[in-house]
């Protein structure tokens, strides 16, 4: 059956009773000079009831590591610069009971108020991810969302899924997460995941969620054109090699005639 059939799920949470309990779920934060925000976003996961918040620190010049140390977050220290490398880091570190894992960045943009929302879909999905509106002055720059278009559009015609966006705010079940096998260590982990769970049959739902004004620090892919050609080549060979992987993998797996 064609996966573009069911492709649009962007879900009404609110009509949903609670889902899992916040105490099962592990966040993990990617941070790289995220000094002034990340205690923020660290406190704001706690409040929410998350069993435990992972910060881990890819090589940052300033406090970050201690801002979120004395939020209450594990933190832990991936050398390797990479998105990527930061998010594998972090699920090596998962503690066994955990059930479920949210992304999310250390910069404040993510509006962590939706996390009910998120709940209130485990028991239907297995993978929730928030499809980004901007609202004034928010964290999705023009060359974001261009990027984001191409991407998602190609996963279209690629994979027949139309996803909304490819933001970093998301939850997956553990088990699911661990399925996908994440290979990329870089700026094409959010697409590989996405592109994975539809390869891997995972129930997929999108909820609209704000993208707030990022708290402090510069953006390593808005922030600079060089950072944003970067993750935008990287995302396009990503999209490439996966695609080629995909052809590869049906046409040995056709029949002989």
């Amino acid at each position: 059956m064609s996966q573009a059939g069911n492709s649009k799920r962007v879900i009404d949470a609110n009509t949903r009773p609670a889902g899992m309990p916040a105490s099962r779920v592990a966040a993990i934060l990617p941070a790289l000079n995220e000094e002034a925000a990340v205690a923020m976003v660290v406190a704001g996961l706690l409040r929410a009831g998350l069993g435990w918040v992972i910060v881990v620190d890819n090589g940052s010049r300033d406090r970050t590591a201690d801002a979120a140390r004395a939020e209450g977050a594990m933190v832990i220290v991936e050398p390797r610069r990479g998105y990527g490398a930061a998010c594998w880091r972090g699920m090596q570190a998962l503690p066994a009971a955990v059930e479920w894992v949210l992304f999310c960045d250390a910069d404040g943009s993510d509006d962590l108020d939706r996390i009910a929302d998120f709940l209130r879909l485990t028991p239907d999905f297995d993978f929730v991810l928030g499809a980004r509106e901007s609202v004034r002055g928010g964290g999705v720059t023009l060359a974001q969302r261009i990027g984001n278009a191409i991407a998602t559009r190609c996963m279209r015609w690629g994979w027949g899924w139309n996803y909304r966006d490819m933001g970093p705010f998301r939850l997956i079940r553990r088990s699911a997460l661990e399925r996908l096998r994440m290979r990329d260590r870089s700026w094409g982990w959010t697409l590989e995941m996405q592109v994975r769970a539809v390869e891997e049959g995972l129930r997929i739902a999108e909820i609209p969620v704000r993208s707030l004004p990022r708290q402090g620090g510069e953006s390593k892919i808005g922030g600079s054109w060089l950072g944003g050609t970067k993750a935008g080549v990287k995302i396009i060979l990503t999209l490439l090699r996966m695609y080629a992987r995909r052809q590869a993998t049906r046409w040995f797996q056709a029949p002989v005639r």
